[in-house]
C-alpha cells in the first residue's frame, strides 16, 4: 500500500549498510526489482531504491566499521527526546541526533541487550512511500535472549504495548507483537536453537515476495545465500537470506502480518 506519513512510533523505514554499495544495489534491484541509481556525493553515496516510482529502502555504505547489515527506522516526533529516554533506561546512542539535509533528524541506538536500532524525525523524507506488497518492507522483528527486558525497554522509548500470542505454533518462549494503539507495528521473538550465544540481539527486516521459494532461488542466482529455511508458519512461507556481502534479511509470502 502507499503512504504518505507514519505516526510516532511506527517503523517507517529501512536501509542497508554495504562494504560493496554497488554489489548491494545490483543484487537488491535483481531480486526484488528495485530501481536504485547511485546517490549523489553530497549523500556519501545513499542512494534510494524505488518500486513504481516510489522510496521503498536505502542503500549505502557503512557509516562506521562492521559486518554488512540491514537497519530498521522508527518515525518519531523527536529524535532528541528519544534518545533521552534510551540513555534513561539502560540503552547507548551510537549516533546523536543529526539532520540529514531538510530530509529529517537522525539517530541510531543499542538497546540493553545489544540490538541496533534508528529513529527517523522526518523532514521532506517521510519514509518508505510503499510497503506490505511485492517487494517492499513487511514487518520488522526483534531477536532477543532477553524479551521481559525488551518489553520494558521499548514500552518506556516508543510507548509500544506488547502483547503474547499464544499458539503452538510459534517459537519457544512465545511472540511478542508490539502495537501503537490499536496497530501492529512490529513482532518479537527468542534467539532460535543453534544460534552462538555470542550473538547479540537484532532486528530483523522481512520483505513481501510472491512465491519464497522463487525469491531463495533468485537470491541464490544473484549471489546471495540461503540462511535458514525455506518454511511454512502462521504468518507465512518464510526463508532467511545473506546477500553478498552476508548481510541477513528474510522474506515471506502469503503474509498479512506487516503493520496495519
Amino acid at each position: 500500500m502507499e503512504v504518505e506519513s507514519y505516526e510516532h512510533g511506527v517503523p517507517s523505514w529501512v536501509d542497508h549498510s554495504s562494504p560493496d554499495p554497488t554489489r548491494a544495489r545490483e543484487f537488491y534491484g535483481g531480486l526484488f526489482g528495485w530501481n536504485v541509481e547511485e546517490g549523489p556525493p553530497e549523500a556519501g553515496g545513499y542512494s534510494m531504491a524505488t518500486r513504481n516510482g516510489r522510496n521503498v529502502a536505502g542503500i549505502g555504505p557503512q557509516p562506521m566499521p562492521g559486518p554488512a547489515a540491514w537497519g530498521t527506522y522508527v518515525n518519531v516526533d523527536s529524535a532528541d527526546d528519544v534518545a533521552a529516554r534510551v540513555e534513561a533506561n539502560g540503552g547507548r546512542v551510537l549516533m546523536t541526533p543529526m539532520d540529514v539535509f531538510d530530509a529529517g533528524r537522525l539517530a541510531v541506538f543499542v538497546d540493553p541487550a545489544g540490538a541496533v536500532f534508528g529513529v527517523w524525525q522526518p523532514g521532506t523524507h517521510k519514509g518508505a512511500g510503499l510497503v506490505n506488497e511485492e517487494g517492499t518492507f513487511g514487518w520488522a522483528e526483534l531477536v532477543t535472549p532477553d524479551q521481559e527486558g525488551a518489553k520494558a525497554f521499548y514500552t518506556a522509548v516508543f510507548g509500544w504495548e506488547p502483547s503474547i500470542m499464544p499458539d503452538e505454533n510459534r517459537p519457544p518462549g512465545g511472540y511478542t507483537v508490539w502495537s501503537v494503539g490499536d496497530r501492529r507495528v512490529g513482532g518479537m521473538m527468542g534467539k532460535p536453537e543453534g544460534e552462538p550465544a555470542e550473538v547479540p540481539a537484532y532486528w530483523n527486516v522481512y520483505f513481501i515476495v510472491a512465491d519464497t521459494d522463487k525469491a531463495v532461488a533468485k537470491a541464490q542466482e544473484l549471489g546471495g545465500r540461503l540462511a535458514f529455511g525455506p518454511f511454512d508458519s502462521p504468518a507465512g512461507r518464510i526463508a532467511v537470506i545473506a546477500d553478498p556481502a552476508g548481510a541477513r534479511f528474510s522474506v515471506i509470502s502469503g503474509a498479512a502480518a506487516g503493520p496495519e
